[in-house]
């Protein structure tokens, strides 16, 4: 009996994380792997390298349980989230807290093996994962927070390697920027109505019936200040075509979102992994070829 109280809690905590839905973890670890390839010059430090996935996926588990700590008294009265075990009082705040708590402690336990700059730029890291969720109460353009959120591996990557942040890093930054915007104001789209309901505030609302154009053109940017940083490293026509097989990937989540239905909504969120594997792609071919 006791085994199967500890196995439904273990399951609770894996949702709570969000460590059964992956996505996540892969749009935060694509551009911090772009970052750490292109600052290892193809060949980073793969100690470097394991230390940046694992503390992925800690602060990624850490910042979907603070998430839904701000969030409690919300995702009640939204379909998607209304099941999550907060609302659904199979956690409580308290076990949250401390989860939270534990993860991202473990976390800067990794990052202390680093440079002292990687730790004051994980300081900085850790203070956007837990405001984000903060934004959505008062910002109009929350995803754009969250681009900075989920893009602060890069700066990091560059100063665990060159003890440095060169300026293609901020540049790498700005692009996750937009496509953070692109990405999760298409999953911005499918809870429309429910965040309207409650006065939460997203880009799909802001944008209004332009949110079709506005995640082409984030899109659009991503993929120009991508080409910007590839023309400034010099890279080869192996990266431009991982940019081109993104590009593809971009015009086909057009034709899933021109007509706003939610699942078609969400199908072009979860197909963004594949923007950002075939970015790392053409890195990675650009070194290697």
């Amino acid at each position: 009996m006791r085994l199967t109280a500890v196995r439904k809690k273990f399951d609770v905590y894996i949702r709570l994380t969000r460590l059964d839905k992956p996505i996540g973890i892969l749009l935060l670890l694509w551009p911090t792997l772009w970052a750490l390839l292109i600052a290892g010059n193809g060949r980073p430090d793969w100690f470097v390298v394991g230390l940046f996935i694992l503390g992925t996926v800690l602060m990624r588990s850490a910042g979907c349980v603070m998430n839904d700590i701000a969030d409690q008294k919300f995702d009640g009265d939204v379909e998607r989230t209304q099941y999550r075990p907060l609302p659904n009082r199979e956690a409580s705040r308290k076990e949250a807290y401390l989860l939270a708590a534990a993860l991202s402690l473990v976390a800067f336990g990794l990052v202390s093996l680093l440079n002292p700059l990687t730790v004051k730029l994980s300081v900085a890291a850790l203070f956007l994962a837990i405001t984000y969720p903060l934004t959505k109460r008062f910002f109009a353009m929350p995803q754009a927070y969250l681009g900075v959120a989920f893009g602060f591996g890069i700066p990091m990557a560059f100063a665990a390697i060159h003890n440095d942040v060169p300026v293609v890093a901020w540049l790498l930054l700005l692009a996750n920027v937009f496509w953070a915007i692109a990405y999760d104001t298409e999953y911005a789209m499918v809870d429309r109505e429910d965040d309207l309901k409650i006065g939460i505030r997203s880009s799909a609302i802001t944008f209004g019936r332009y949110d079709i154009i506005a995640v082409m053109m984030c899109y659009a940017a991503t993929l120009l200040l991508l080409a910007v940083a590839g023309a400034y490293l010099e890279m080869s026509a192996y990266y431009y075509a991982g940019l081109l097989a993104a590009s593809c990937v971009a015009i086909y989540h057009y034709f899933l979102i021109k007509g706003r239905d939610r699942k078609n909504c969400f199908k072009a969120f979860l197909g963004n992994n594949w923007f950002g594997l075939f970015v790392f792609c053409g890195v990675v071919f650009n070194y290697q070829a």
